[in-house]
């Protein structure tokens, strides 16, 4: 009996010092890195300095490449000033136990990566290739599809905090190309007194169009909204607070609309896949010259006919006398507040993180994380990857009971 109770003391001692071990280990260990977007037309990144602040008050380490935020106005000054290790190289950020960036990585840049790491960065569905799979997968990379990633709620945070800046920016871009200075049809947008009012015609009705409307709508333009779900339109009538033309996509109704349109918005979202063409090319040369087009969804391509992906750099063209815009990352037009924006989603999301030790328990405790995981430890883990590569998948729930 006295054996039994000097083994279980003994027991009660040690846990203790054990556990109190691993936690101190595990965050020294995490570091998150900040490589420098390489992509011209890219401005924005994933923290901003005091993000970073708070990340290394609360013990965690952050690594920054050079010049990092220079495109959304944070100096490496200001960087080195809230915690966070400058490095000049972009290995060095890359050798992070997690990596966040904006961009999808190259080859080259995964090539840096530490086996085992955790990358953070929108997927870009149409820009990828099965190339980009192998190589995370050859270093075992757990790859985390921002676009993906869904809150406690269902919603989709980083989509819906892009997709107001978005909404909100795309008026103001219409406005610039009505403008005779940018050859357009030199009309204001929206409407003074004794003028009819400008005539915008938005497709789609989620969270773009619900801003783009507010915009319109506040500088007094007349809006119609189309989508293929009345939820959807009713949704939209409702957040507006007023009565706005709202109609489901038919090719009459669209069509008469467009042609009396200053300003087209496509806004639909895609589901399981690329996104449906609602308007052709016969729609759109029937629209009034010096009409501008802007192609919001171009991404995940495009929901107009005559649509294609431009540039930052070369924003437009020149279909049938109209005007088309169709940048895919119109929120690095304003990357100081998209930074911003996504930098207070993901900032709790690293904090979180590095409580549970790590990338691995997250995807483990929270399904809402686990939505954007798309490779895990040498497996792809999307079943929409899996087809549109011609790939074998292995389901990530099934991973994790293995694992644990």
């Amino acid at each position: 009996m006295a054996y039994s109770m000097v083994d279980v003391s003994e027991t009660v001692e040690i846990l203790p010092k054990e556990a109190s071990a691993k936690v101190k280990k595990s965050k020294g260990d995490f570091v998150i890195g900040i490589p420098k977007e390489i992509d011209s037309q890219e401005k924005r990144v994933l923290l901003t300095p005091e993000a970073v602040r708070l990340l290394t008050n609360n013990g965690l380490k952050v690594v920054v490449e050079t010049e990092a935020g220079k495109k959304s106005k944070f100096e490496d000054k200001d960087y080195s000033d809230a915690g966070a290790k400058v490095v000049y190289s972009a290995k060095e950020a890359f050798e992070s136990e997690v990596i966040l960036k904006v961009e999808p990585p190259t080859i080259e840049e995964i090539e840096f990566m530490q086996p085992g790491s955790c990358l953070i960065s929108a997927l870009q569905l149409g820009r990828q290739s099965a190339d980009y799979i192998h190589a995370l997968n050859s270093k075992r990379i757990t790859a985390v599809s921002f676009e993906n990633l869904e809150d406690k709620v269902g919603g989709m945070p980083v989509v819906r905090a892009m997709s107001e800046i978005a909404g909100s920016t795309v008026m103001l871009v219409a406005s610039e190309y009505l403008s005779s200075v940018n050859d357009g049809k030199g009309l204001i947008l929206g409407g003074v007194t004794g003028v009819p009012p400008t005539q915008v015609v938005i497709i789609g009705a989620g969270t773009v169009a619900e801003y783009a409307a507010r915009t319109a709508l506040g500088l007094g333009a007349n809006i119609k909204v189309f989508d293929n779900h009345i939820y959807k339109l009713r949704r939209i009538k409702q957040l507006l607070g007023q009565q706005v033309f709202t109609s489901t996509i038919d090719n009459i109704t669209l069509a008469q609309a467009l042609k009396e349109a200053d300003v087209v918005i496509g806004a639909l979202r895609a589901e399981k896949g690329r996104n449906k063409i609602v308007v052709t090319e016969e729609m759109v040369a029937a629209m009034m010259p010096g009409s501008i087009i802007i192609d919001v969804s171009i991404d995940q391509g495009g929901c107009i006919e005559t649509a294609e992906m431009t540039s930052h750099s070369e924003p437009t063209f020149k279909k049938h006398e109209i005007i088309h815009y169709c940048v895919p990352n119109i929120a690095s037009r304003v990357s100081r507040t998209a930074s911003v924006a996504l930098s207070n989603i993901f900032t709790p999301i690293l904090l979180q993180m590095a409580d549970l030790k790590g990338a691995e328990e997250m995807i483990f405790n929270y399904k809402w994380f686990m939505k954007g995981v798309y490779t895990y430890r040498g497996s792809l883990t999307n079943a929409h990857l899996a087809r549109k590569f011609a790939m074998t998948h292995k389901e990530l729930q099934l991973l994790l009971a293995a694992r644990y």
